[in-house]
């Protein structure tokens, strides 16, 4: 379902997952690569991120906005800056993030297969 066949929805191709918690983690990868994405990379530090952005800059990213004695609010400054869509997958209410990303689409965690389909889909 990568959008290629007519009728199917357009996904983005490359999605960079920011968790830090492995067993959320490869549910969200095995479930995004079930949703046909070609590539899924995870990263489970800010540090690792950044790199991983550096490296290959993916189409979309899905942060974590709690990681282990972090944030992933870096990681959402970085692909701002490089104009690559992004979405906060947290149980975290909204005043917990940074007002210049209020903006930004939020998941609850745990989120829907509907809701991670739908953020996955190109816009435009």
């Amino acid at each position: 379902m990568t959008g290629s066949q007519p009728g199917l929805p357009a996904y983005y191709q490359d999605v960079l997952i920011v968790e830090d918690d492995p067993i959320i983690a490869l549910g969200l990868e095995d479930t995004i690569l079930g949703f046909g994405v070609p590539a899924v990379r995870v990263a489970a530090s800010v540090a690792k991120a950044l790199v991983m952005i550096d490296a290959r800059a993916p189409d979309f990213a899905l942060l974590d906005v709690g990681l282990v004695r972090e944030n992933s609010f870096a990681v959402a400054e970085r692909l701002a800056a490089l104009q690559i869509p992004f979405a906060f997958a947290t149980g975290y209410d909204a005043d917990r993030v940074p007002a210049e990303f209020a903006d930004r689409p939020r998941l609850p965690k745990p989120c829907s297969l509907d809701a991670l389909e739908a953020a996955l889909r190109r816009k435009g």
